[in-house]
């Protein structure tokens, strides 16, 4: 038996720390910065803490939302949404585009950015953002606790059917990633990340024995 003193908590009864430690040890995790439009034509781009990839082949994208935001409803609605990389230098303005605003209010605007068109969909683009991925609606789904009822978070996931990427980042055929300085959620409502070149490193998987 490990033999280490402990902090044990059921997360239905309360941490008992001074900050929920969840999402920080689930971290740090790429940021859903996405973009929508609603059936009249209002545009719509915010930032969601989780989000993730979850398939390569065909290449799924998700994210989850706490409510039923104006992201979830114009992605019902349309079917389709973008999602743009988020870097240290658009950091402020990825974070202004979290204002609480109404639903008609444009957040390109907002932020300061250009909604530039996409290829296949409806919904546009941050074009100040090196990688944009263009992506169609596969699943929609309310989450459930572990008594499975409903809870009031609703998780997206889409296709990627379109890739745009700067060729500034692409080097000898490759993607660079440290050279888009992406920043990621860490932590409490403050807290990101950025990777450096110095933290990259490399680890090829154990050969199956014949």
């Amino acid at each position: 038996m490990l033999d280490r003193e402990e902090h044990f908590y059921q997360p239905s009864a309360g941490h008992g720390l001074k900050h929920d430690p969840f999402k920080s040890i689930i971290g740090p995790r790429p940021i859903g910065w996405i973009s929508t439009v609603d059936g009249y034509g209002h545009r719509n781009l915010a930032p969601y803490s989780f989000f993730n990839a979850f398939n390569d082949a065909p290449p799924i994208i998700g994210f989850a939302s706490t409510g039923w935001k104006d992201s979830v409803a114009n992605i019902a609605a349309t079917g389709e949404f973008a999602w743009n990389l988020a870097t240290a230098e658009l950091a402020q303005a990825m974070n202004a585009s979290s204002a609480t605003v109404a639903a008609e209010v444009d957040e390109f605007g907002l932020a300061g950015l250009t909604a530039a068109p996409s290829r296949l969909i409806g919904a546009p683009r941050v074009l100040e953002s090196p990688v944009n991925f263009e992506c169609r609606l596969t699943q929609l789904l309310q989450l459930r606790d572990a008594s499975g009822s409903d809870i009031e978070t609703w998780l997206v996931l889409g296709e990627v059917v379109a890739v745009h990427i700067d060729r500034r980042v692409i080097r000898d055929g490759i993607y660079q990633v440290t050279a888009t300085r992406p920043i990621l959620r860490w932590g409490g409502r403050k807290d990101y990340v950025t990777i450096h070149p110095d933290a990259m490193f490399e680890m090829a998987r154990p050969i199956a024995d014949a």
